[in-house]
């Protein structure tokens, strides 16, 4: 689906290699607050497109609470789960809301989800750089 840029984190991840904590408990701390605020951001951006309906997709948007990683990078997937009372996956549901679909009643592109991105970039780095800073008056470093 989208994938989240990491522009404003650059130093805040140097930090973290230079801890050697990319790949440890703090890492997955960071990414556990910065999903949740991508969470709230994507229910956010639904509701300024006015996409509820049912109330079924929204309430989907979520992710695995641990991260997994994937070559040498640990991640979190955001996005709709599962699927909705008529069976249709709501990954799917969301993705032609944001690219718009070509059956007979066309549905336009939204771009919500890119809206959703741009909602949540400084909110995730805030929270983050949170988890960060906590875990440095920890260690007193």
């Amino acid at each position: 689906m989208a994938r989240f840029q990491t522009d404003g984190l650059d130093d805040l991840i140097e930090d973290l290699k230079s801890l050697g904590e990319t790949t440890g408990e703090l890492a997955d701390k960071m990414l556990l607050a910065g999903a949740e605020e991508v969470k709230q951001a994507w229910r956010r951006a639904a509701k300024l497109h006015n996409l509820i309906d049912t109330g079924d997709m929204f309430n989907s948007i979520g992710y695995s609470r641990k991260p997994k990683m994937v070559s040498d990078i640990k991640m979190i997937d955001i996005y709709p789960q599962g699927t909705d009372r008529k069976g249709i996956r709501n990954a799917e549901k969301a993705f032609i809301l944001n690219y718009g679909g070509s059956n007979q009643k066309k549905r336009p592109a939204t771009h919500w989800i890119d809206t959703a991105d741009d909602l949540s970039a400084e909110p995730v780095e805030k929270a983050m750089r949170e988890v960060y800073e906590n875990h440095m008056k920890e260690r007193n470093l």
